[in-house]
C-alpha cells in the first residue's frame, strides 16, 4: 500500500511539473499586454489681429476659407501710415542736408572773406599805430593835447583787437565745425532714419497675412470697423499640427515613452492615424472628467501630447479618439 501511495503521489508531481513547464513554453514569447488610452483631439488657434490701430478696409476671408502661409487676410486704411511715412522721411533728409553742411565746414567764399577781414584789420591797425607815434612825438613839446594822444592810444588798441577778433575768425572758418557739433548732428540723423523705418513699418503692418496653414475658423469684425492694436480679427484653426490630449495612469507609464509609435482612431470613422507619443508630463493630477475608462476616473494620471503624423479634415477640434499601443483591438 504504501509503494502504490508513493507511485501515485510520484505521478502527480510529474504532471504538475509537466503541465507547468508546457504553459511557460507557451506563454514565454507572448507579447506585454497592449495598452488602449482614450483622448481628445486638440487642434491650435492662432488670433489674427493687426500691431496698428486704424480702420479697417477690406478683409478677403470668409469663415471656413482655407488659407496657406503669406496669404492676404485684410487691409487697414494705409492713408495715414503713408503721410506720416513723407513726414519721417523730410525729417530725415533735412538732418541728412545739416550733417553733410558741417562735415564740408565753410565754403570757399566765406574763408576769403575772413581772410579780407583780417588785412582791413592789419590797415587799421598800422594807421592806427602811426597816428599814435605822431601824438607821442609831439605830446611833449605842447603841440597836442594828452586827451589827443589818450585817443590815439586807445585806437591803436581797438584796431589791434578787431585784428586779433579777425585771426580767430578766419582760424575756426579754416578748421571747419567742431566735432561735439558733428557729432550731434548724426545723432539726430540717426533718430530722423529710426523714425523712419518705424513708419515704414507701421505702414507694413497695415497688411494682415496668415501665418501657417489653417482654416478660418472665426471672422470678428468687419470692413469699416474702427480697430484696436491687438485686437483680434480673425482666429484661424491651424491643419498642422494636429495633437491629441490623452492621460495615463501610474502603472502604465513604463509603455508610455516619447516617441512611442501608436494607432489613433475615432468614432466617426474607420480610418486610423499614425503618431507619436512627443510629451509626457512630469506631474500628475486628477482624471479629468473627458477620461471615460472607470479604472482612471478617481485615480491621480499623467497627461501626455500625441503628434498626429497623417491628419486630415475627419479630426476635428475635441474629437474623442482612441489611442492604441501594441497590437489590441480597440473596443467600441
Amino acid at each position: 500500500m504504501r509503494l502504490a501511495k508513493r507511485l501515485v503521489l510520484l505521478g502527480l508531481g510529474l504532471a504538475i511539473l509537466a503541465a507547468t513547464g508546457y504553459h511557460w513554453s507557451t506563454h514565454r514569447h507572448e507579447p506585454a499586454a497592449a495598452l488602449l488610452l482614450y483622448g481628445n483631439v486638440d487642434i491650435r488657434d492662432v488670433e489674427m489681429a493687426f500691431r496698428q490701430s486704424g480702420r479697417l478696409a477690406r478683409l478677403t476671408v470668409e469663415e471656413g476659407d482655407r488659407v496657406e502661409p503669406g496669404d492676404l487676410l485684410g487691409e487697414l486704411d494705409a492713408q495715414p501710415f503713408q503721410e506720416a511715412l513723407a513726414v519721417a522721411e523730410a525729417q530725415a533728409r533735412q538732418a541728412s542736408a545739416e550733417l553733410q553742411k558741417l562735415r564740408r565746414g565753410y565754403r570757399a567764399q566765406e574763408v576769403a572773406e575772413s581772410a579780407q577781414s583780417v588785412r582791413q584789420a592789419e590797415a587799421a591797425l598800422a594807421f592806427a599805430e602811426g597816428e599814435l607815434k605822431r601824438q607821442s612825438a609831439v605830446v611833449t613839446s605842447g603841440a597836442t593835447t594828452r586827451h589827443a594822444h589818450d585817443q590815439a592810444r586807445s585806437a591803436r588798441d581797438q584796431a589791434a583787437a578787431q585784428l586779433a577778433a579777425a585771426k580767430a575768425a578766419l582760424g575756426l572758418k579754416r578748421e571747419g565745425y567742431r566735432h561735439e557739433d558733428i557729432a550731434a548732428a548724426e545723432a539726430r540723423l540717426g533718430g530722423a532714419e529710426a523714425a523712419v523705418a518705424q513708419a515704414r513699418t507701421a505702414l507694413a503692418d497695415t497688411r494682415l497675412f496668415s501665418p501657417a496653414a489653417a482654416t478660418v475658423l472665426t471672422r470678428v469684425r468687419e470692413p469699416g470697423s474702427m480697430v484696436n492694436a491687438a485686437a483680434p480679427v480673425y482666429t484661424l484653426s491651424l491643419r498642422a499640427p494636429v495633437y491629441v490630449r490623452a492621460y495615463v495612469g501610474e502603472r502604465q507609464l513604463g509603455q508610455v515613452v516619447p516617441g512611442t509609435s501608436v494607432t489613433v482612431r475615432s468614432d466617426s470613422s474607420d480610418k486610423t492615424y499614425q503618431g507619436r507619443v512627443g510629451f509626457v508630463s512630469p506631474r500628475a493630477e486628477f482624471t479629468p472628467k473627458s477620461v471615460e475608462t472607470t479604472e482612471l476616473r478617481t485615480d491621480l494620471v499623467y497627461r501626455l501630447r500625441i503628434v498626429v503624423a497623417d491628419p486630415d479634415d475627419a479630426l476635428r477640434q475635441g474629437m474623442p479618439v482612441t489611442i492604441q499601443l501594441g497590437n489590441a483591438t480597440p473596443r467600441h
